[in-house]
């Protein structure tokens, strides 16, 4: 990785001017291939519009992101609803537009805050986990379709959570005389779930869910925004 990213004294990686623009030019390829992906109900959908409103998404979730209502000494953080702002897209616009957006959001958290200790948990922790946000798009159109798309998002990024706490960090589990696969459970539970359950709660006030189908049917270009997120 020494083209993309040097090693620290401290055993962590640090990305490299080549690598800021790699990581750069992919989060661009992200958006540009949003532009062309259309759900065959979605031929009245301007590709601009939904560029705008998938940039507008992941640009709101980074700086939710910055919000950090806790932060866990180990890494993870419990937000500003940076994970529903992801989730918005794939709950607007289909599964594939979701999964490129989550995956343009895990790029700039990569670049804005990393922690890098081999190639692997970059992967797993930047890419394959925020990625997994873009699942709402499972439940575009269905019935309380945000909440149920939210959930499958938030599972998917803790199974990639878990996943890299347990191969990579599974060995501070043994300072609280936990298994590193119960250590990665609980501590990735902590921050991922408790968000998620105050993203669930303020969805089911009935002005957030009206303001939600509003928004809907504008990033939908006047489509159907009728039905009930929550």
């Amino acid at each position: 990785m020494s083209v993309f990213a040097t090693l620290g004294s401290d055993g962590v990686y640090q990305l490299t001017q080549v690598g800021y623009i790699a990581v750069i030019a992919v989060i661009i390829l992200a958006l540009l291939l949003v532009c062309l992906i259309r759900k065959p109900d979605q031929k009245g959908v301007l590709g601009t519009r939904k560029l705008v409103f998938s940039a507008m998404a992941i640009a709101l979730a980074t700086v939710a992101s910055m919000i950090k209502l806790f932060h866990l000494p180990m890494g993870g953080s419990i937000t500003f609803f940076s994970m529903l702002l992801i989730s918005l897209v794939g709950y607007w616009y289909g599964l594939g537009t979701g999964l490129f957006a989550g995956l343009a959001y895990g790029l700039l958290q990569l670049i804005i805050d990393p922690y890098i200790i081999s190639l692997p948990q970059m992967l797993v922790d930047y890419v394959f986990a925020f990625t997994a946000l873009g699942l709402s798009g499972v439940f575009s159109g269905a019935k309380h379709g945000l909440i149920k798309g939210y959930l499958l998002g938030v599972v998917g990024r803790y199974f990639f959570a878990v996943l890299s706490g347990y191969i990579f960090f599974g060995s501070y589990g043994n300072e609280y005389g936990m298994s590193a696969i119960g250590y990665s459970l609980a501590y990735n539970a902590i921050y991922i779930f408790v968000e998620c359950g105050l993203t669930i709660v303020l969805l089911l006030i009935p002005a957030v869910n009206k303001a939600m189908i509003r928004v809907r049917g504008m990033a939908l270009a006047g489509g159907n925004s009728r039905q009930s997120v929550a």
